[in-house]
């Protein structure tokens, strides 16, 4: 039994199977055309695999690194042929995955001594934040926690609306100033509610901030320093919410956000809706910031915990 079937069910590796189709789909055409006709890994074939991997969004960085990886062992392995690269590949992407300085979390469980535990969202709009809320916020509520949703999110239209109708749809506790409100007093008083009502989470959504807006990041600290003034130590965990669908400009935006601020995790969505899904590699490799929880789908269940060896098998499917 694969490490990674001891915590998922049949249901949610099809989903995860199923959710990668299109990403494994174009990235193994494009390595059956790469070594189309070769019966030996040379040169020319690891030329061919590298572009493979960059238009597949790995990313340059985390692509010459496997590259290396699979280049060394063809030199010390002497003759390897083009049968095996496809295990040799998942095997060194896993390994290289393994030795990152990332948590592997297991469930959506909250960490141990934090009452309650303060999560903090961010990330641009449209990438599917205030939906990756809601589905959190409903996994959290099948464990039998009590979960606040605070809208810090006071400058989109409807964006109030929309997370209220998420905590309607999934039975949690709500909290809102209303529309042109200052994010950073929503912040404050939604822990302070939280606290006051022995809440065991509270998400705090906020405005989706352009990366490009430095003034617009800065807002964030003082999100945070208002959290933390009302609760010493919050917000537990920042996430930065990313589209998998942008493929490279998902990695741009991380360089702009744990720039900005110190993101502690993140959520891939949307990788149902794209062949780019070769992009979680290259930000799990850079930024050595774990990727947390995964979209495979549009229903409320299809929010996934990211777990590496269970991503990279199902793209070697």
């Amino acid at each position: 039994m694969s490490f990674f079937k001891k915590f998922f069910t049949k249901k949610k590796e099809e989903e995860l199977d199923k959710g990668l189709e299109k990403t494994k789909t174009g990235f193994f055409s494009k390595i059956s055309k790469a070594i189309a006709g070769k019966s030996t890994v040379d040169v020319e074939v690891l030329d061919e695999l590298e572009q493979v991997l960059i238009s597949s969004d790995v990313g340059l960085d985390t692509t010459v690194k496997i590259i290396d990886r699979i280049e060394a062992r063809v030199a010390k392995d002497k003759y390897i042929n083009t049968s095996e690269l496809n295990a040799i590949l998942r095997d060194e992407i896993v390994q290289l995955l393994g030795e990152n300085n990332t948590v592997e979390v297991e469930d959506f469980s909250t960490p141990e001594g934090k009452f309650p535990y303060v999560l903090l969202v961010v990330g641009v709009n449209g990438v599917g934040k205030t939906t990756t809320i809601g589905k959190l916020a409903h996994q959290y509520q099948l464990q039998g926690k009590k979960v606040v949703l605070g809208a810090a999110d006071t400058f989109r239209a409807a964006a109030v609306d929309q997370l209220e109708i998420w905590a309607k749809r999934v039975g949690c506790d709500f909290f809102s100033k209303g529309m042109h409100t200052d994010p950073a007093a929503v912040a404050y008083e939604s822990v302070q509610h939280a606290i006051n009502t022995k809440a065991d989470v509270v998400i705090v959504d906020t405005a989706g901030r352009l990366h490009t807006k430095i003034h617009l990041m800065t807002e964030l600290t003082k999100i945070k320093r208002s959290m933390d003034k009302k609760m010493p130590g919050a917000p537990h965990d920042v996430m930065l919410v990313l589209d998998a669908t942008t493929g490279q400009n998902a990695i741009e935006q991380a360089t702009h956000f744990t720039n900005a601020t110190d993101v502690t995790c993140l959520a891939l969505t949307k990788l149902d809706g794209t062949a780019k899904g070769g992009v979680a590699i290259g930000i799990s490799d850079q930024f050595k910031i774990p990727i947390k929880y995964i979209g495979v789908g549009e229903g409320i269940e299809q929010l996934q915990v990211f777990n590496k060896i269970a991503f990279v098998e199902s793209m070697f499917k």
